[in-house]
């Protein structure tokens, strides 16, 4: 039996439990600086002074740095895209002339420590003229609306559109169909390690080395190369022990440059370690959308057409690398979710205003599509007298039609669509404890589904977001056999509490026929790792799992071959398990792996005729079109007939994520994720006032889901690996985040079926559900006149 499937423990975890994990605020090196940064308190405003002289004064400040001069040493950071209907933002390493959000990075002071640095921030003079905030993004569209980017003429950033057939006629034609307006508010990523970043610039070798607590090192290199003027090879990014990214930590960041430009200018070491308060202002934010979406089908529930209207505010500037496109493209191009759509159309606006930008977090897109589209089903469902399981069961592509093309292009190569759904709901019936909960006299219970699909592990073909100007799409494996016959396997992802270290090491071990425990993974430096970008988008088992198959492969056949000739036996005679390499049915003849590795150094004159010496390959992987993975998700929640509270009673998910390495790790990853996707669908908000002020900006304000909110997750695995993949491997780092606000907002649904109560809005805050109740209720007693 191999290591591939086992649930060993996480080998990273020993160190994370006694503190001994190295992360940026762990580092320090001779001479270090600490930074801090003046922020904007405006949302929009112009710069009118800034007076850096009293802060220069203050002892113990090494250096200070306005807009004005930070422009002369690193470039602003540009987020370029082919798309036609796509404006370009520069998003200046410090403001320049104008502030676009509260929290917006002014000023910079470098001092001997963090206390004297923030105390000299505090006495920088600057003189703002006030701006009209744009924080509603429909009326951002408004002409004469003030623009957030006066450069640009206008509040639209972006527009984009999928069509398949004739949905409009398909509509109009539909015996059934069912519409909402649809609002996803805005959300933060709240990783438990806030963003920093070290840098050490060398000015003899011209080197700089940037530690930054990143998902992507190999983004982030390229925009410092880019931003400084510098060539790439004088650049390495390391990423150490990251505490927790969910895709907040993909794009590229002012300070980071700041801080580099800093270090560079100074040749002296510069870190800065952000607090929460900055985390809460100034990381990308996720989500805040507003869908029209309508959904036509015939009286038998056969699914006719979909038609859907989406509304981005992607705040102030558009990030590298992803550029403002990336909630929006995705929204439409997963909308249609695992069903079958003769007709599809999805139009997606990007408006920006004075907020912190969007970027990417857990799910991307996705949970918001997934809410809109269950939502539409169950909808759907209750319009045509079916249970919401059956019309999905009527509607979801089935196994004859893989793969599958869906409506927006997306060619999904497997999926487990009805076997997921089944799945959940046996294990649901299964549940004794359902039995009580729906017995409670009195209680509103409810049980929501929510099937998905979604794309993982993306190649060159499919960029995230199409049109984007960054090297992205494959991921390389470098697997080294020392002369003492362990192994270095280096990748240039990095890992921010998925286990890499542990289930890349399985991969390996099975391949090359040794132990987990005698692999050595290494990952997340520029340095030390083939080119690649880094994790996310559910890629790392993919791609860094198919690349060191791909590369173990080929080292595996020479060690064969070199101990081949030791053994005086034919290489496809021979075995090799736990470091022992023998012939087959003949255990006593057998060479260990550190001989054979000892040989491949020695020189040629101890190898087969004509085989170079050295036991290291390098071998690049890229799925091209990438993979598919899916899943159905039950809930069973309980609504407070007096407080509309929520409580999450039961919940059941039925994944696929194709060929499972660690099942702990996997089944750890879908329950974090459905636990953040709770926070989503029942807690988690940030709220900005009319003028652009941050509401949220605490943890008494933004509140994220405990053990209270959660519930116990029973996990089902449909193992069906992928048949387009090395490895048969699947992505599975997002889909709990993916399907649970679909999973819990269909659940209140049923639960308030009796009051009349559809969930359009999330998060569903007992306010939101009791304000639909009064106007569920005002409209069974005030219904609209109707003309005769």
């Amino acid at each position: 039996m191999g290591y591939v499937g086992q649930p060993l423990r996480r080998v990273e975890d020993a160190r994370f439990l006694r503190g001994t994990g190295r992360s940026v605020g762990d580092l320090s090196l001779p001479g270090m600086l600490h930074a801090a940064f003046l922020r904007s308190p405006y949302a929009h405003a112009r710069i009118a002074r800034i007076d850096l002289a009293p802060a220069l004064a203050v002892a113990g400040v090494a250096a200070c740095a306005e807009g004005e001069t930070m422009a002369g040493w690193a470039r602003p950071i540009r987020a370029e895209s082919r798309m036609s209907e796509y404006r370009l933002t520069e998003w200046p390493v410090l403001a320049r002339d104008r502030v676009r959000y509260a929290g917006e990075v002014v000023a910079i002071v470098v001092a001997r420590d963090r206390y004297v640095a923030e105390d000299a921030v505090e006495r920088i003079e600057v003189e703002y003229e006030a701006l009209t905030a744009v924080t509603d993004p429909e009326r951002a569209l408004d002409p004469g609306a003030p623009a957030v980017h006066e450069t640009i003429g206008t509040n639209r950033l972006l527009a984009r559109e999928f069509r398949l057939g004739d949905v409009d006629a398909a509509i109009a034609a539909a015996p059934v169909v069912v519409r909402d307006r649809f609002r996803f508010h805005r959300h933060a990523g709240l990783a438990i390690e806030n963003r920093a970043a070290l840098a050490d610039y060398q000015p003899g070798a011209g080197h700089l080395t940037l530690w930054s607590s990143t998902q992507v090192p190999g983004f982030v290199r390229e925009a410092l190369a880019a931003s400084l003027g510098v060539p790439v090879h004088a650049i390495r990014v390391v990423a150490p022990d990251v505490g927790g990214g969910f895709g907040v930590k993909t794009a590229v960041y002012p300070e980071e440059l700041a801080v580099a430009a800093m270090a560079r200018r100074l040749g002296r070491p510069v870190r800065w370690v952000g607090d929460r308060r900055e985390d809460l202002l100034a990381t990308t934010q996720a989500w805040d959308e507003v869908i029209d979406a309508e959904l036509g089908l015939d009286r038998d529930g056969r699914f006719l057409g979909l038609r859907a209207e989406v509304l981005v505010d992607v705040g102030a500037y558009s990030i590298f690398p992803w550029t403002a496109s990336i909630e929006a493209v995705q929204m439409i191009s997963f909308l249609p979710g695992p069903y079958r759509l003769p007709s599809y159309r999805g139009h997606a606006v990007g408006v920006t205003t004075n907020k912190a930008p969007m970027g990417p977090y857990r799910g991307v897109a996705r949970p918001v599509s997934t809410f809109v589209m269950e939502g539409l089903v169950d909808r759907a469902a209750r319009a045509v007298g079916l249970e919401p399981a059956e019309l999905r069961r009527r509607n979801f592509i089935r196994p004859q039609d893989l793969p599958y093309r869906s409506p927006s292009g997306v060619v999904w190569d497997t999926g487990s669509f009805g076997e997921s759904l089944e799945a959940a709901l046996a294990a649901l019936e299964a549940d004794e404890a359902m039995t009580s909960v729906r017995a409670t006299p009195g209680s509103l219970v409810g049980v929501g589904i929510a099937s998905y699909v979604e794309l993982t592990g993306i190649g060159s073909a499919i960029p995230v977001a199409p049109g984007m100007s960054i090297t992205t799409g494959t991921e390389a494996a470098t697997i080294r056999i020392d002369a003492g016959g362990t192994v270095t396997a280096a990748f240039a992802l990095a890992n921010h509490g998925q286990g890499h270290e542990t289930a890349l090491a399985q991969v390996v071990a099975d391949e090359l026929g040794v132990r987990p425990e005698d692999v050595r993974v290494v990952r997340g430096d520029t340095a030390a790792s083939p080119h690649g970008t880094g994790t996310y988008a559910s890629r790392s088992a993919v791609l860094g799992g198919g690349a060191a198959i791909l590369a173990s492969r080929v080292l595996r056949e020479k060690v064969l071959r070199i101990a081949a000739d030791q053994l005086e036996a034919a290489p496809e005679d021979l075995e090799i398990a736990d470091g022992r390499i023998h012939v087959r049915g003949v255990p006593e003849r057998h060479a260990v792996l550190a001989s054979v590795a000892r040989a491949a150094y020695t020189g040629t004159k101890r190898l087969p005729d004509g085989m170079e010496p050295g036991l290291e390959v390098t071998r690049f992987y890229d799925p091209y079109f990438g993979t598919a993975a899916n899943a159905t998700h039950v809930a069973v929640i309980e609504v407070d007939p007096e407080t509309f509270q929520v409580r999450v009673l039961r919940y059941v998910v039925a994944d696929d994520c194709g060929r499972i390495i660690n099942p702990m790790i996997v089944e750890g990853q879908v329950v974090g994720g459905v636990a953040q996707g709770i926070g989503a669908a029942l807690i988690e908000e940030v709220v900005y006032d009319a003028t652009g002020q941050l509401l949220s900006g605490t943890l008494m304000d933004y509140v994220v889901p405990t053990a209270v909110e959660t519930a116990p997750v029973a996990v089902i695995h449909l193992e069906r690996p992928s048949p387009t993949t090395v490895g048969g491997f699947k992505g599975v780092g997002e889909g709990g985040t993916i399907g649970a606000p679909a999973a819990i907002a269909n659940a209140i649904n049923a639960a308030l079926s009796s009051l009349g109560v559809w969930v359009n809005e999330l998060p569903a805050t007992p306010e939101r559900l009791l304000a639909a109740a009064r106007r569920a209720a005002s409209a069974r007693v005030n219904p609209p006149a109707r003309a005769r």
